[in-house]
């Protein structure tokens, strides 16, 4: 009690910005403390919450990976000596205090044992995208102070090794953690076997004097952001940031401990973006729960051959995995037959008829929702998330997408946050739910709709002890974000209803502004074209100080990986022309041959979504097919399949051009 007092009357003073949030890893900024309710438990280091997972589930099994065909598994008590092992190795590196460790590959037990060894040591955990050019590599590599270097594989390492040495800071050794190793030659340069031999001569009490000298407001991990407005920027996340909102969202998401029946999540999605920081690590290291790896080709069509092994207990995916998931759902029921087919109809009608009244508060289970559970509902276990109680999509979901699962008695709950806020400030669960709502704000947050219009629209503001430190080195950025009183500005634009659930309508830098004054949110008109249109793969609405609306749209085709164009249309698509009459089967012959049928039904669409507009300035007056659907690699999706939309409207600018002609 007398430590806890301490540090409230230490850390809760207010202090005049500046001063109040630091670009210093080193810097200690004030944690907000609320004086009652959630929020007030006493701050920990990221070392003492990992000791006491430890103390209560050193048993339990922690991590699981595959290989040669088999699961191999570390219960906590490995784990923690790992993480220490990997911490002593990196000390024995020369990782000085407050510099960075890399970490660029897929996920892996490495990964985690390098990030949680890293914090450990007293350095920074800084995840790089696998995808990243070798030039968004040095400037990270550079900016964080990297002092040591993992990467998966020879791939990666290739990456590395085209930069020249001058340009890559205070590195100081480079660990491959996948074999084989091609350049096993070179100087600095380790296998993870031998990586993690190194730490053998570094004493114990050397390894325990710089854990015990962690602050809880320091900085643990560096979150990278997209940098689609400029370089990027690394977001300084304490370890009380971490430590205290993994308590708070897993107590919010009702997760239970190991001891009672133990939560199992697959982790595939970048472990440097900061949902699956908090999903894959720090809930499970709370709970003690376990995490399965997916395999590197998790995302070309193997995450549900994983599921089915694995049958997660909560999952977290992206709106295109949905999106793929989904297709996957109507792709198999297209191959069925006539009667199965109405059997499936008939149960997703009670599904959503059901589902429904549940978000109301109304539970009732008539016996029609018992058989439809039976025959449609239970075989969810086709796609492994048979015993799955949570399902979660960290952006928002088309109302086509997040209905199709309602129905299937999969109800999939939205969450919001941001890099800047330690992930969540959001969150949904079976209780909580409500159709296109990113939920209700996480317990001991705070939350203010700033300038709010006639019908209540503001831009959404954080408060609370999730808020970020501040920007690695950039003043001016940290306090654009972060006013005097600590309120973290999103940038986006929310509404709360009266039950306190909150709906994000938009972004204010991607609002549209016609030339006739009127602003545009684009989001919701690209969802109802792809909802409409179900050949369309993505839309993009363009217009910004245009006399008129236009849009980009790419159809859906067969791919061999989730990244990547292909010309071949996907089963959808194909039947969709099909119906019309069309014999066409790529996008090409669409495109070239200017398909009359194609075009007309996709003006239909467009003619149906105008009939919904508010008013003329947002109605969709002209719209444009690209042969090449948008991806990762081609520029126009982040590492989370997000649209970039600078990207993208930079690279087709000519076509944008080309309909305000």
């Amino acid at each position: 009690e007398e430590k806890a007092q301490d540090l409230e009357a230490d850390m809760t003073k207010t202090k005049a910005s500046p001063g109040l949030w630091t670009t210093r890893p080193d810097g200690e900024v004030v944690l907000r403390m609320s004086k009652h309710g959630p929020g007030h438990e006493p701050p920990v280091t990221i070392p003492e919450y990992f000791r006491e997972s430890v103390n209560r589930f050193g048993t339990y099994s922690a991590l699981a990976s595959k290989n040669c065909g088999k699961w191999e598994v570390l219960t906590y008590n490995h784990y923690f000596e790992a993480c220490r092992k990997a911490a002593k190795a990196l000390l024995k590196l020369g990782l000085e205090r407050f510099h960075g460790v890399g970490i660029l590959g897929f996920n892996s037990a490495e990964w985690v044992i390098a990030s949680v060894g890293t914090i450990l040591a007293g350095g920074l955990c800084v995840g790089i995208y696998a995808t990243n050019s070798a030039d968004a590599c040095q400037y990270v590599i550079a900016q964080a102070k990297v002092n040591v270097l993992l990467v998966e594989n020879d791939l990666q390492l290739q990456k590395i090794l085209s930069i020249p040495q001058n340009k890559m800071g205070n590195l100081k050794a480079i660990v491959q953690y996948k074999m084989p190793m091609s350049e096993s030659n070179k100087s600095n340069l380790y296998s993870w076997d031998d990586f993690m031999e190194l730490g053998n001569t570094i004493p114990d009490p050397q390894l325990d004097h710089i854990i015990a000298s962690q602050k809880a407001n320091q900085c643990a991990v560096l979150i990278y952001t997209s940098g689609t407005t400029g370089n990027p920027k690394g977001v300084m996340l304490s370890h009380d940031n971490i430590t205290w909102l993994a308590g708070t969202v897993a107590k919010d998401l009702k997760l239970a401990c190991a001891s009672e029946k133990q939560e199992v999540v697959v982790s595939y999605l970048p472990l440097s973006h900061i949902a699956a920081l908090m999903m894959d690590i720090w809930l499970p290291m709370k709970v003690g729960g376990c995490t399965y790896f997916a395999q590197p080709d998790a995302l070309k069509g193997t995450l549900v051959n994983t599921l089915q092994e694995v049958k997660p207990t909560a999952f977290l995916g992206v709106p295109r995995v949905w999106e793929k998931i989904q297709a996957k759902i109507k792709e198999s029921c297209a191959k069925s037959s006539s009667l199965k087919n109405k059997v499936f109809a008939w149960a997703r009608t009670v599904g959503l008829k059901v589902n429904t009244k549940r978000m109301q508060g109304i539970h009732d289970a008539p016996m029609s929702y018992h058989v439809a559970k039976a025959l449609v509902f239970n075989k969810r276990n086709s796609i492994g998330f048979d015993h799955c109680h949570l399902f979660i999509s960290g952006a928002p979901l088309s109302p086509e997408t997040a209905e199709f699962f309602l129905s299937l008695d999969i109800p999939i709950g939205e969450m919001y946050g941001m890099s800047e806020s330690s992930g969540p400030h959001t969150v949904s669960n079976f209780d909580n739910l409500r159709m296109l709502s990113c939920g209700k704000i996480a317990s001991g947050c705070k939350n203010m709709l700033l300038q709010p219009t006639s019908d209540g629209i503001g831009e959404v503001c954080m408060w609370g002890r999730h808020v970020f430190m501040g920007y690695l080195e950039k003043q001016e950025e940290t306090m654009e974000i972060i006013d005097e009183e600590g309120w973290l500005h999103s940038g986006d634009l929310g509404l709360m209803d009266n039950q306190g659930f909150l709906y994000i309508t938009g972004r204010i830098k991607e609002m549209l502004i016609t030339a006739g004054g009127e602003n545009v949110a684009p989001v919701p008109i690209e969802n109802r074209v792809k909802e409409k249109i179900p050949i369309v793969s993505n839309a993009l609405l363009v217009g910004d100080k245009a006399k008129f609306l236009s849009i980009l749209l790419t159809l859906k085709k067969k791919k061999k990986k989730l990244e990547g164009p292909w010309k071949k249309m996907n089963w959808e698509a194909t039947k969709f022309c099909q119906d019309l009459g069309s014999q066409a089967s790529t996008v090409s012959e669409i495109v070239e041959l200017q398909d009359a049928l194609v075009y007309s039904a996709i003006q239909k669409g467009i003619d149906d979504v105008n009939q919904e507009a508010i008013s003329n300035a947002q109605k969709i007056q002209k719209w444009v097919i690209l042969e090449k659907d948008f991806s990762i690699y081609g520029g126009e999706l982040g590492p989370t399949a997000k649209m970039k939309r600078n990207s993208i409207t930079q690279k087709y600018r000519k076509q944008i051009e080309n309909l305000y002609h």
